[in-house]
């Protein structure tokens, strides 16, 4: 069982994080989640988008219950049910504003890619929380080997990034570009603190992780900041 290997995790301090990229990001924001709950933290987790409403009993459609699942050392997801959908959408701001000052980790979902593993932001994406201070970057390593039109979520604009085809092939030089660029996923990250979860390694074999890691650390982001994640990964 993997450990996240993010010094946020166990620094002990507020933070208020977004997720944007590829697939696997409500997967690993709901680990995070579950893990700091796991250890009292105060954690809410919810979408400036759109997400799936939770099966789990971990939804929240209030304030009380919220503080009730925090009480049982469990994480809360606020939002605006969407009925026709089932999905959830951003929480009415009086709501966040109240819960926010008391949670002590927000998770936000601040992007979407139709389970595509790796996408370029439309010019209205991503939508990051303004007082976010991280922003996790995922990519699902599932993307290498298939084609832009395959694996990209809107690929005309990665051809465009990249300067190639639709039926180009994803190599680890595009993907890195598309996770490095401000065009790409740390599109209006400005001062906020930038990391990369790499998504589905166990599909890929060592050598093109460290070509990941080589090509990715060559552009400027801290190894320590990149977590090579399996699938096999529950928690972290």
């Amino acid at each position: 069982m993997a450990h996240c290997p993010f010094d946020f995790f166990t620094d002990g301090k507020k933070h208020n994080i977004c997720l944007v990229g590829g697939g696997g990001k409500t997967t690993v924001m709901y680990e995070l989640a579950a893990a700091w709950a796991a250890c009292g933290r105060k954690v809410l987790a919810l979408t400036s988008t759109h997400i799936l409403q939770p099966a789990d009993g971990s939804f929240a459609a209030d304030a009380a219950a919220v503080h009730n699942l925090w009480q049982q050392r469990r994480y809360a997801v606020i939002g605006t049910p969407e009925f026709a959908t089932g999905k959830l959408t951003l929480p009415p701001q009086s709501v966040y504003e109240e819960l926010k000052l008391q949670a002590d980790v927000i998770l936000c979902e601040a992007d979407g890619s139709r389970h595509h593993p790796c996408k370029v932001p439309a010019e209205n994406e991503p939508v990051l929380l303004p007082d976010s201070d991280i922003v996790l970057a995922v990519a699902g390593m599932d993307a290498l080997g298939n084609s832009l039109a395959q694996a990209c979520q809107r690929p005309q604009l990665a051809a465009e990034l990249l300067g190639c085809s639709l039926d180009s092939v994803i190599d680890e030089q595009m993907l890195a570009v598309l996770l490095m660029s401000e065009q790409g996923s740390r599109k209006n990250v400005g001062t906020r603190t930038y990391y990369i979860v790499l998504n589905k390694c166990d599909l890929i074999k060592a050598a093109q992780q460290g070509e990941m890691l080589r090509l990715l650390v060559g552009e400027g982001i801290d190894e320590r900041r990149i977590w090579l994640r399996e699938r096999g990964d529950s928690k972290c």
